[in-house]
């Protein structure tokens, strides 16, 4: 607590603020992941989330992926901009549909400042993900937004370094599987470096909010 509290004074105040926001969120999902995770370790989740509301760790880093065109892309292409980075899958039924639109709709409240901002969609399903998948879908909530795929290990990597959790589930009486995962909007700064979290179901507004004094300080 001391360590959050003189960040906040430092002015490094954005991870509170997602924080306080977050935390029961968080607590509550992890016993949800945890309870359909397939992973040998079924307490990643919880880890991963305790990790990332505690700041323990780097949060971010280096990625070389695909984008929903076929170009080869990596973290280093996105110098200069803030990112708004999300991991979820197309076929998710709920959370990544409802997250992207509020993402889309903060761009678009931002307007030309907006163009600072640059939103990546990282799928978690590179099995069913592929480009031409990833470019209808990214299509349908703004025309910035970026999708990313790459093969399975380098998608757990990226995963991984931002402590972003995930799982295939399959139902028990079989079916089309899910994918169990982590709902957070991270943002990061125009170097790269994590700045903090939105947690799942943010609003536009709320984004705008936090967003806003990070492109006026440029």
């Amino acid at each position: 607590m001391p360590e959050r509290l003189n960040a906040e004074k430092a002015g490094l105040h954005a991870i509170p603020l997602f924080l306080c926001l977050a935390c029961t969120l968080l607590l509550t999902g992890a016993a949800a992941f945890v309870a359909h995770a397939q992973e040998p370790d079924q307490n990643a989740a919880a880890r991963m989330m305790d990790d990332l509301m505690w700041g323990r760790g780097n949060i971010g880093g280096p990625f070389d992926l695909v984008d929903h065109t076929g170009k080869k892309r990596t973290d280093a292409d996105f110098r200069g901009k803030l990112l708004l980075v999300y991991f979820g899958y197309t076929y998710c039924p709920d959370i990544c549909p409802a997250d992207l639109l509020q993402i889309s709709l903060a761009l678009d409240q931002l307007g030309m400042a907006g163009d600072e901002v640059q939103p990546l969609f990282i799928s978690v399903d590179p099995e069913r993900d592929t480009t031409t998948v990833l470019a209808q879908y990214v299509s349908s909530f703004h025309p910035r937004l970026i999708g990313l795929t790459g093969t399975p290990e380098k998608i757990r990597t990226v995963a991984n370094s931002y402590k972003a959790y995930y799982a295939k589930y399959t139902p028990p009486n079989g079916g089309v599987y899910l994918i169990d995962h982590t709902g957070f909007t991270y943002l990061m700064d125009r170097a790269g470096k994590y700045l903090g979290f939105f947690p799942p179901g943010t609003s536009a507004d709320r984004m705008v909010e936090i967003i806003r004094p990070y492109l006026a300080s440029h």
